[in-house]
């Protein structure tokens, strides 16, 4: 199999990195939008702070979110990180594709229907059920997706749970050492 020269994986890591701190530092800005503010003085303020969010998810929380599963593949693929030989990589990539579909099938949807919504009725979007769905679902499912993001950033430094062999062999070890024990 190709394995990736140094400074390959580093131009890799390097813009991995990049895109990941792009993702979850948008995905943090889109939260504190749509927190901040829960009075608005003016249908215009709603509207633009629902257009801020799109351009937001349009702009870079897509392609950053693209990015990090690229250059997460490309590791996978060429280094010998692989996607399963350690769990905290297979839990990486579990956390990373359902951010992704939920973004793309709720999230998203969520979003453009809010800035639809708040475009045409402005200050009577408040009192339209449909959109005041969208942004409680894009309220509890944002602070949701930017805490999981998070969560990926910190098991990418503390790398836990060891490698996914060791720990079937350790739990079959166990198994036998109990056994022996009856």
């Amino acid at each position: 199999m190709l394995k990736l020269n140094l400074k390959a994986r580093t131009w890799i890591k390097c813009f991995h990195i990049f895109f990941a701190s792009a993702w979850v530092g948008a995905a943090i800005c889109m939260v504190l939008l749509t927190l901040a503010k829960r009075r608005p003085v003016s249908g215009d303020e709603i509207y633009a702070v629902n257009a801020s969010l799109k351009i937001l998810d349009d702009y870079i929380i897509i392609p950053a979110a693209l990015g990090s599963l690229l250059t997460g593949l490309l590791f996978s693929c060429f280094t010998n990180w692989g996607f399963f030989k350690f769990n905290w990589i297979t839990v990486k990539w579990f956390f990373t594709v359902a951010s992704i579909l939920s973004g793309t099938f709720f999230l998203g949807p969520w979003n453009n229907t809010a800035v639809s919504i708040s475009y045409t009725e402005r200050l009577f979007s408040l009192d339209n059920p449909v959109y005041l769905h969208c942004k409680l679902m894009l309220s509890i499912f944002g602070v949701l997706q930017a805490a999981v993001l998070i969560f990926l950033v910190f098991i990418s430094v503390l790398k836990p749970w060891g490698n996914a062999k060791q720990g079937r062999r350790a739990k079959k070890g166990s198994k036998k050492r109990q056994d022996a024990s009856f």
